[in-house]
Order: C-alpha cells, then structure tokens, then sequence
C-alpha cells in the first residue's frame, strides 16, 4: 500500500528510466522532476526514499527534515562532521521517521550474532576486523562506457550542488565513486555497512580514536582518486580494537570475524555466519567446529521503514545508526589525508588530532 509518485534527478535519462519502473509497477509514470526540492514541496508526498550521490546525503535528508517528510536515505550519511551534526539535529528536531540505509544489520543472521554475543558466550571482545578485497574498483562498474553521456540531458550544477564548479564531465557523473570530491572511498562505502553492523551486534557506539592510511597503488589509469587500498584501525571505550581494510590489487583474504575470549563469530559470510571456541583463551561452552549462527527473524530493512511510516515507531537504523557509522569513518578518512592519529570529543561531538 505505497507508490513511488514522484522522482528526481539532474540526468534524464536516469530521471526517464525510474518513472518508467514507476509506469511497470503501478500502471502509471511517477512525475519527474530535475531536483529534490520539487519533491519535497510536493503536499501529497508522505516520505522520500534518498538514494543519491555521497556528498547529496546529508543535504537531501536535512530537507527532508525540514518538509516533514519521512525518509530512507543512503550512506554513508555524510562526507564531514559539520553537515552530518546538521542533518541529524534536523531529523531529531523534526520527528520524521528515518531509516539509515545499512541493510545488513536487518538480516535474520545478523540479528542472531547479536543474540548470540548477549548470551555472553563469546566472552569479552578483544578486536574486530573485516578485510573487504577485491580485483578492482568497484567505480570501475558503474562508469558508463557503451554510449556518450550528453551535456544537454545533464542539470551540472544540480549534481554538482555545494562542490566548485568545473567542466561537465560524463566520466564523473556515472563514475563518482571513484573521485575523492564526491565519495570517500572504500572505507566510507564500503566499511560503512561493517561499521554499523559490529555495533549492531556487540553495542559499541564511537570509537575513541583512530589512525589510518592509503593510497592508490594498483589502478593508475583512469585518474580516479579514491584509494585502491585502505586501511583503518579504531579504538572503542569498551576496550577493543577494531580493524578495516580493502584490497583492490588482489581479490583474496576476505575476512569479517569477531574474536572473543571464549570463541569467535564469524562473518566472512554475511548470510552464513558460524561460531565456535576457535581461539578461545578462556573456557568456553562453544563448539569446537564452525556452527551455523541460529538465525533470529527480523523485517526486511525497507519493509521495517515501511510499517514504521504507520506505526511512528523506531526503525532499525534510525538516524543514531548513521551518525555512528559516519563519524569513524570521518575520522578514518581524516587520519588518513594528515597522516596523525584523529581522536573523538562525545561531548563537543568534533574530531581533532591527538
């Protein structure tokens, strides 16, 4: 019992392709409009699903805010702490119902890791990590080679919103990904879902500090700037460390695994993740070989901001979520450009060298 009524996009052809999804769902094309902000002046429109660019995120969910629209956005939620403390206080100030798009703490396993780590049977957590690799960028995939992207079909100050201007670019419009302005890189996209999905799990919420480093090593030919190889390590208040790194030269050693004093869960499989006492320096009640995490079920992400819209209550990743997975990577990202250790202040909600 909902319809996608209306959609936006600076590129028309994009513009032109979802009301024609809209025309296969529901029998008739959704109005098209160049920019979020007809939508959102839009009375007959309850809430808006934001599936933008990175540097939209923040700006398009504080309108939201603002029109009292009710909203499933993106991430990572923002590329710096200024925007992001601006849309959050947004959202908290307006009431609005909002989903943080990081699906994977919605799935049936994910839920039942976290089950599994409050029995306390896992035991205190000394260190979290994930290694995401891959044979290359994943920007490399969504750049659009078959046919030339037209100036004309392009609103380019709309896409570019608040970065500088510069000369339309087809390569940068599809391939932003892959461009420092506009995305963060691995780390941001990628380490964003493990970001939020480690707190879902064991309740961590911001780290207290963070060193990083990265560069671009592999792929030189293009002239994207977002690093091909990425690494983060943060430190939480609980006392433990957690550890993000992505490979882009070599597609092996993809690892996400929590370590225990009693076991270890592992997540190297999102959908199929095992346990059992595998390092385990206490005792430990866990089986000695991997066993399937029991699964718990829990809605579908989008379909639990759907029923939230009528019952006005708490998503699964409210806008909390997102501001827990925006800020270490922010920090990953900020150490890694100065090369110093970046250290979080909960209380005045900035981060600086330390």
């Amino acid at each position: 019992n909902v319809e996608f009524t209306a959609v936006s996009d600076p590129w028309s052809i994009r513009r032109e392709r979802a009301a024609a999804r809209a025309q296969e769902w529901y029998g008739r094309p959704a109005r098209q409009f160049v920019s979020y902000r007809e939508i959102l002046d839009l009375a007959d429109v309850d809430a808006v699903m934001i599936a933008s660019c990175d540097h939209h995120h923040a700006v398009h969910l504080e309108a939201a805010a603002k029109a009292k629209k009710d909203a499933y956005c993106e991430k990572p939620l923002a590329m710096d702490m200024k925007s992001l403390i601006r849309c959050c206080d947004a959202v908290k100030a307006s009431g609005i119902v909002a989903q943080m798009g990081t699906q994977v703490r919605s799935y049936a396993t994910s839920t039942g890791c976290r089950e599994l780590f409050r029995s306390g049977k896992v035991g205190k957590v000394s260190r979290i990590e994930q290694c995401r690799n891959g044979a290359k960028p994943y920007w490399y995939s969504w750049m659009q080679r078959a046919e030339p992207i037209r100036e004309e079909d392009v609103d380019w100050k709309e896409f570019l919103m608040d970065r500088p201007m510069r000369p339309f670019d087809g390569k940068l419009l599809t391939g932003w990904y892959g461009y420092r302005d506009f995305s963060d890189g691995p780390i941001a996209n990628l380490g964003c879902h493990f970001i939020d999905l480690y707190n879902y799990i064991v309740g961590t919420t911001l780290p207290v500090s963070c060193v990083a480093q990265g560069g671009t090593f592999t792929w030189k030919d293009e002239g994207f700037t977002c690093p091909d190889q990425a690494q983060a390590v943060w430190t939480y208040p609980e006392g433990l460390m957690v550890s993000y790194t992505t490979n882009f030269g070599n597609s092996n050693g993809n690892v996400l695994k929590i370590y225990g004093d009693q076991g270890t869960i592992d997540l190297t499989s999102w959908k199929a993740p095992t346990y059992s006492s595998a390092g385990a320096i206490k005792p430990s009640e866990l089986p000695k070989e991997d066993t399937p995490v029991p699964e718990v079920e829990t809605p579908d992400h989008f379909l639990d901001w759907l029923q939230c819209l009528r019952t006005r209550q708490t998503t699964n990743a409210p806008i909390e979520a997102g501001y827990q997975h925006c800020v270490p990577a922010l920090m990953a990202m900020r150490a890694m450009d100065t090369g110093r250790r970046q250290v979080y202040d909960a209380e005045k909600r900035e981060i600086r060298e330390g």
